[in-house]
């Protein structure tokens, strides 16, 4: 959809995962979209409860359909085991980001299924993961109040893959300090943000 078609007064939708946040907005600025889009970020820690994410989301897409509104999902399965694809087939023309999770999305399919095969105790970190770790992960998983459980979660990992997609240095250190606290190796891979701008622009155009 080019900028001609959209209305600034009811414009399209993407409804996404907080965790996508600064990557989206990067996306849609480089691509002059972010006058012309409006976006509504979900909690990022619905990651723990993917069950919610879906009866989360229906009510959203469900408003928006019935202004009218072009709608576009900033999800990939995320956890939901294919309950987030059976929804949105309610929902004509609505769709979601590629892949089974966005360590797969910003990789691209093939290079992900090739780091997953080389070593598949691998523990993914984006940037927003690694910046977050102690309050998704680490409070998440309850290990700030039962470090010990550290091994029961862990033990079968082998390394951490930062899915890096800026060249920050804080996300870079951050990244560091996560797979330190889990013990493990850390390999980087520059992923960037241009799987995530192809999607957006085959939806939406570039301005």
């Amino acid at each position: 959809m080019t900028q001609s078609a959209m209305s600034l007064a009811n414009p399209p939708l993407i409804v996404a995962c907080g965790a996508l946040a600064r990557d989206l907005r990067a996306v849609l600025t480089a691509s002059d979209l972010a006058h012309t889009i409006e976006v509504s970020y979900l909690p990022a820690n619905l990651h723990n409860s993917p069950a919610d994410i879906v009866p989360t989301l229906r009510p959203m897409i469900a408003a928006a359909i019935a202004r009218d509104r072009p709608v576009f999902v900033g999800y990939s399965d995320c956890g939901t085991g294919g309950l987030l694809d059976a929804m949105l087939a309610e929902f004509p023309g609505v769709n979601r980001l590629p892949g089974a999770h966005c360590y797969e999305m910003f990789a691209g399919a093939e290079c992900f299924a090739e780091l997953h095969e080389a070593v598949p105790g691998t523990f993914y970190l984006t940037d927003f993961l690694a910046l977050h770790f102690d309050a998704l992960v680490w409070a998440g998983l309850g290990l700030d109040r039962h470090p010990e459980l550290r091994g029961i979660y862990f033990d079968n990992y082998t390394r951490v893959v930062h899915l890096a997609q800026g060249n920050e240095c804080q996300s870079a250190t951050a990244a560091r300090g996560a797979a330190d606290r889990l013990g493990l190796p850390l390999v980087t891979a520059a992923v960037g943000r241009d799987a995530l701008r192809r999607v957006v622009e085959q939806h939406y155009g570039s301005a």
